[in-house]
């Protein structure tokens, strides 16, 4: 019996990423496992900086601040839209077990603005933290939108508002009447983009859910949240076809040592770059880096590395920016 509809990503009940190499098995995680040499994360001190301001519902402008890790905090229309939310001071099970957050988050918790919508990319704890969700579930009522198979998951933790979606599907988002009196009009439309990964929770099948990006459009703005990803040889160069060129593009840049076991689910900094100029990205961030140890290289090397791939690829500095958490930019 199919759970899922069958497509060219799923067989009905599990999901895969057509054109990926197979997904590393149980003695190749064992092999990492034993043979890593973690390099060490000295702590450092992040000072949360209040939440920037919402700009007008009729503004054209889209405010991008990165919190941490893969969590960002978008204002647009009338909205505040937050990516792959983690507040928790663990990640994992019953966010209590697994990597210790090395920084605080650039904005703290109790200063968000009213959120209206969560984008969750896929199941794993560093992206899909239950604790957090139920505090913003608590707090401020948002809708969730999240790939096939988060249904059940996120009405166990006691979640209802979810909307789920399939690659290239889409959800309309409108401005709240306290926000847009006068407006009905659509302040967004979240698109599900495709993503070379994979999805696995302590409980339930391997693959049982489905990951991707998403693409946020305004009436005037093109923003791309990778989520996580490899890097593939169609996939951006699809979206951009499909769904145009991002004004400005969130990727990640972190948790990619050693090579042999994480290049198929996480790229390196060379390959953001890829992925940047592959959507034809006007701008992008980087992301997924210094907050949680996941993998071996050390806190700072992103960013480092992420600087040369920019000047071998003959790019701008500007053009794939490093921030700090707290901080913001307007696009």
């Amino acid at each position: 019996m199919s759970l899922f509809p069958i497509s060219d990503h799923c067989d009905g009940t599990r999901f895969f990423t057509p054109g990926a190499p197979p997904l590393k098995n149980f003695r190749e995680v064992l092999r990492w496992r034993f043979s890593r040499r973690v390099a060490d994360w000295a702590p450092h001190t992040i000072t949360p900086r209040p939440a920037p301001s919402s700009p007008a519902s009729d503004a054209p402008e889209v405010v991008v601040t990165w919190i941490n890790h893969s969590t960002f905090l978008l204002q647009l229309g009338g909205l505040s839209l937050l990516t792959d939310p983690v507040f928790s001071e663990r990640i994992g099970l019953f966010g209590k077990i697994g990597p210790r957050r090395v920084h605080e988050p650039g904005i703290r918790f109790e200063t968000l603005p009213k959120i209206d919508a969560i984008l969750l990319s896929h199941d794993h704890y560093d992206h899909c933290d239950l604790p957090t969700l139920r505090r913003l579930a608590r707090a401020h009522d948002p809708v969730i939108i999240a790939p096939l198979g988060f249904r059940q998951l996120l009405k166990r933790a006691r979640l209802t508002r979810i909307v789920e979606l399939d690659w290239w599907q889409s959800h309309p988002l409108r401005p709240s009447p306290a926000n847009a009196p006068a407006a009905s009009h659509i302040a967004a439309t979240i698109t599900l983009t495709p993503a070379q990964h994979w999805s696995n929770r302590v409980t339930g099948p391997r693959c049982g859910r489905l990951w991707g990006g998403f693409h946020i459009e305004t009436p005037t703005r093109r923003v791309f949240f990778a989520g996580d990803t490899g890097y593939h040889a169609t996939i951006f160069k699809t979206i951009a076809a499909r769904l145009g060129r991002p004004d400005l593009a969130l990727l990640p840049i972190g948790a990619y040592e050693p090579r042999w076991f994480m290049s198929d689910q996480h790229v390196n900094p060379s390959e953001a770059v890829q992925i940047h100029q592959d959507l034809g990205a006007k701008r992008s961030i980087g992301m997924h880096w210094g907050t949680f140890q996941l993998t071996d290289e050390p806190s700072l090397d992103p960013p480092a590395a992420l600087r040369n791939s920019l000047a071998e690829a003959g790019l701008n500095e500007d053009s794939f920016l490093v921030m700090e958490p707290g901080q913001s930019l307007t696009v």
